[in-house]
């Protein structure tokens, strides 16, 4: 039975963090504004340095930095009775067995995108968040955005009529940020621009579409890099819809998005991250905003799932869904561009 408690009688919910890195950081300095609903326990972080920079956020607020256990099982063996849910937020590769660990542990689960490496890794957490029964969230701005989850309504409800095409670009000076880092190992990584902050805009895309992606054709370019820098997708629904997707990495400063589906009684624009919602109608001039909640940090809206307010807008099968389309990706730009279908995919990674 999954527990919707806060925490321990009604406490604050007792909270593991693996990772302290950049976007550890972040994301705690957003955990530290609701310190009456969350208490971090210990964190698991092996860089000393790195570890000394996370802490550094809490004594900023007059608190005592969480103790370190750099190694994730002895910090499960030690904690496992006193914490109540990890969040993850680690480079890619490790996604799949620091969340089951968790999961195994008896812990509920906020893990940061992209969710795992590939299809493969995604069914298995949905083996184990069903054998467990714990709560697994994949930490996707997009699907958690009240924007995103009201365009989904729009688009399946009949307002706009049939989903005829998709369109997503996304683009930042993503190569120059992560130069010498992590994020430009392939065997770390899984992937360039379009794995990282390009992920958003494969999941976010997919979830607009609600059906599966039945052939795909991509390119994509290292521009000297180890990583894919910039890419080109295109791709067929199962409905027969069309989808294009573009993504830069190598731009000026910047990091921004447009996302636009044409229906045959309308058009909407989103982005990936769900930072705009607009409508444009037959017998409209232009696109007109269309009122919706304001987006919350992933972090709030695990609380807000955990604790039984709202339906888990993004979980692991979401992680799939995206995933299946990367293998996709992935297959068909090995091969120069050449149409892969799912079933394609699946037999080429059989074979591995």
């Amino acid at each position: 039975m999954l527990d919707t408690s806060n925490g321990s009688a009604g406490g604050p919910l007792r909270v593991a963090i693996v990772g302290c890195g950049g976007m550890a950081r972040h994301h705690v300095t957003q955990m530290l504004r609701h310190q009456d609903s969350v208490q971090v326990v210990a964190v698991c972080e092996p860089s000393h340095a790195t570890y000394d920079r996370f802490g550094a956020i809490f004594s900023d607020v007059g608190l005592k930095a969480p103790p370190n256990e750099p190694d994730l099982q002895q910090l499960l063996t030690r904690y496992r009775d006193v914490l109540d849910a990890a969040f993850i937020i680690t480079p890619h590769v490790f996604h799949h067995d620091q969340a089951a660990s968790c999961m195994e542990a008896g812990l509920d689960v906020l893990l940061e995108k992209p969710m795992v490496m590939n299809a493969r890794e995604a069914r298995s957490l949905i083996q184990i968040r069903d054998r467990t029964g714990r709560l697994l969230v994949v930490a996707f701005n997009g699907s958690l955005s009240p924007q995103i989850r009201r365009a989904h309504e729009i688009l399946h409800n009949g307002e706009l009529g049939l989903i005829l095409n998709i369109h997503g670009v996304v683009w930042q000076s993503w190569r120059t940020h992560t130069v010498n880092t992590w994020r430009q190992l392939p065997e770390i990584a899984g992937g360039g621009f379009l794995f990282d902050t390009g992920a958003h805009m494969l999941n976010t895309i997919a979830d607009l579409a609600g059906e599966p992606f039945v052939e795909v054709a991509a390119w994509l370019d290292n521009r000297g890099a180890p990583v894919d820098i910039t890419g080109t997708i295109m791709a067929r629904l199962a409905s027969g819809a069309f989808v294009t997707l573009s993504g830069c990495g190598d731009t000026l400063e910047s990091c921004a998005s447009d996302v636009r589906v044409f229906c045959t009684q309308g058009i909407l624009r989103t982005g990936v991250w769900g930072e705009r919602l607009e409508v444009q109608r037959q017998g409209e001039r232009d696109l007109q905003p269309v009122d919706s909640l304001p987006s919350s940090g992933p972090w709030e809206q695990f609380i807000r799932v955990r604790s039984g307010l709202m339906a888990n807008p993004c979980p692991p099968e979401v992680g799939l869904r995206m995933a299946l389309l990367w293998d996709m990706v992935q297959a068909s730009a090995a091969l120069g561009g050449r149409p892969i279908t799912q079933r394609d995919v699946e037999s080429i990674f059989e074979k591995r």
